[in-house]
C-alpha cells in the first residue's frame, strides 16, 4: 500500500488543527482513502519558535527545501495573503503536487490562473474551505447542482460580521463593544477591517463568481458595504418593522447580464436567511430542479476550517473536478440612479421619498420606511444628516425580473 505524503503551509490555529487531526485519526482516513496518509513536512515563519510537531517531520522556513522533499502527493495552504503563497503553490501544481487552500483573498485574486496551473500540472485545486467555513458550498455546487441552472445566490459569508450584529441586535450594545466581544472571542482580528468592510464577504463572492461563471465583474463594479455603520438604533428600528439586517453577498444573473453586491441588507420574516445567527455562514440558492436550497453552519473558528479543508483532502482522492464553466457573462455595476426598494431609518420622511409603509421607532427620531428611492439619493441624504442608513430588501429581485439560469 502507497502512503500520501502531505505537506502543511502553515501552524497557525487552522494548520496546526489539520495536523492534530491528520495525526490523531490515521486509521479513519486510511479507511476514506485506502492509502496511509503521513505528514512530511511543516513550513513555518520563524524555526525559532517550539511547535508540538512530531520528530521525523521537516520543519522549515523555505519552501524550496520543502517542495524538494521526495514524492509529495498534497500541499495544504494554511497561510495569509496573496504573496508569497501564490508563488508557492503555482510551483506545486506545476509539479503536479496537489492543493487544498482555505486562502480566500489569494483565490479572489489568482484563482483563475491557479486553475489554469493546475491543468498544465495534471494535478487538482481544491478550495472548499475558502469560502464558508464548514458549510460545504463549493462542493454542493460542483458536485450536486451540476445538471441544475443557478439563478440566484444570496448568503452570508462572513461568520465575525454575523456575530457582531446578532450581539448588537440581542445584548443591545454598541457596534464597538459587540466588537470587542468577537475580539476577546477569537472571532474578529486585531484588525478588524477585512471582515467588518466588507473585504472577506467580497473575495469570496469572487470566488463564487469564478465558480458559477467562469470569471469575475472588474472590482470596481461591485456593490461593496461593510457593517461598521449600523448602529443599535438602526438595528432597533429595523427590528421594529419586523425585519432583520443581516450582511449579505448577492449574485444574480439574467440574460447574459450578472450583478454582484456585498451589503447590509433588510430581511423580512420567513427569509431564508432571518434566523441565521452568531458566527453561522449560511448560502441560499436557487435551482430550477431543486428548487430554494439552503446551507448552514460554523463560518468562523478552527474546526470548523479545518473539517472543510480535510473533507477537500478526502475528496482529492476520490474524484478529479478542475471544471471550468464557459458562460457568456456581461457585469454590469450598480445602477445609482435607478429607482428601487429600501429599508431606511431616520428621524422623519424625506421629502423627496415615495414611502410605501412607515413604522414609528421606539425611541425618538428613529423611526423606518420602506421606500422607493435611487441609491445616489440615498447616499446623499446619509452625507447630509437627513437619514441614518439605509438598507436594500433582501429577497427583492428588481435588477433582473426574469429569471434566467446559470448552467454549472
Amino acid at each position: 500500500m502507497t502512503t500520501i505524503k502531505v505537506a502543511l503551509l502553515g501552524f497557525g490555529t487552522v494548520g496546526s488543527s489539520v495536523y492534530q487531526i491528520l495525526q490523531s485519526q490515521q486509521s479513519k482516513f486510511e479507511r476514506l482513502i485506502g492509502r496511509k496518509v503521513e505528514i512530511v513536512g511543516v513550513l513555518i515563519q520563524d524555526e525559532t519558535k517550539q511547535r508540538d510537531i512530531a520528530d521525523g517531520i521537516l520543519v522549515t522556513s523555505s519552501f524550496e527545501e520543502l517542495i524538494n522533499v521526495s514524492d509529495i502527493d498534497v500541499i495544504i495552504e494554511a497561510i495569509n495573503g496573496i504573496e508569497p503563497g501564490a508563488g508557492y503553490l503555482h510551483k506545486a501544481l506545476e509539479k503536479g503536487v496537489h492543493v487544498v487552500t482555505a486562502n480566500k483573498e489569494l483565490l479572489a485574486h489568482e484563482g483563475k490562473s491557479l486553475r489554469e496551473t493546475a491543468d498544465t500540472g495534471n494535478a487538482q485545486l481544491k478550495y472548499e474551505a475558502a469560502v464558508a467555513g464548514g458549510v460545504p458550498i463549493i462542493g454542493t455546487l460542483q458536485q450536486l447542482l451540476q445538471v441544475n441552472y443557478i439563478s440566484n445566490v444570496e448568503a452570508i459569508l462572513n461568520g465575525t460580521s454575523n456575530y457582531i450584529l446578532t450581539e448588537i441586535a440581542e445584548n443591545k450594545v454598541s457596534f464597538q463593544e459587540a466588537l470587542l466581544t468577537a475580539q476577546k472571542l477569537g472571532y474578529a482580528e486585531a484588525d478588524p477591517g477585512n471582515d467588518v468592510d466588507g473585504w472577506d464577504a467580497f473575495y469570496k463572492l469572487m470566488i463564487l463568481s469564478d465558480l458559477l461563471l467562469g470569471d469575475q465583474p472588474d472590482w470596481t463594479q461591485v456593490t461593496r458595504r461593510g457593517i461598521r455603520g449600523i448602529t443599535l438604533a438602526d438595528i432597533q428600528a429595523v427590528e421594529t418593522a419586523g425585519w432583520r439586517i443581516k450582511h449579505i453577498a448577492s449574485l444574480q444573473f439574467n440574460k447574459g447580464k450578472a450583478q454582484l453586491r456585498v451589503e447590509p441588507r433588510a430581511v423580512p420574516q420567513g427569509h431564508s436567511l432571518y434566523e441565521v445567527a452568531g458566527v453561522d455562514n449560511a448560502v441560499a440558492i436557487e435551482g430550477d430542479l431543486a428548487g430554494n436550497l439552503k446551507l448552514q453552519g460554523p463560518g468562523a473558528g478552527a474546526l470548523p476550517t479545518a473539517s472543510a479543508i480535510l473533507e477537500d483532502f478526502v475528496q482529492l482522492y476520490k474524484k478529479s473536478d478542475n471544471r471550468k464553466p464557459v458562460i457568456d457573462t456581461t457585469f454590469s455595476a450598480e445602477d445609482s440612479n435607478r429607482l428601487q426598494d429600501w429599508l431606511i431609518t431616520a428621524p422623519s420622511i424625506p421629502q423627496t421619498a415615495a414611502v410605501k409603509q412607515y413604522w414609528s421607532g421606539k425611541e425618538a427620531n428613529s423611526n423606518t420606511y420602506l421606500l422607493s428611492a435611487t441609491a445616489e439619493e440615498l447616499k446623499n441624504l446619509l452625507q447630509a444628516g437627513e437619514i441614518h442608513n439605509f438598507f436594500r430588501v433582501a429577497g427583492a429581485r428588481q435588477e433582473i425580473s426574469d429569471t434566467f439560469p446559470v448552467p454549472i
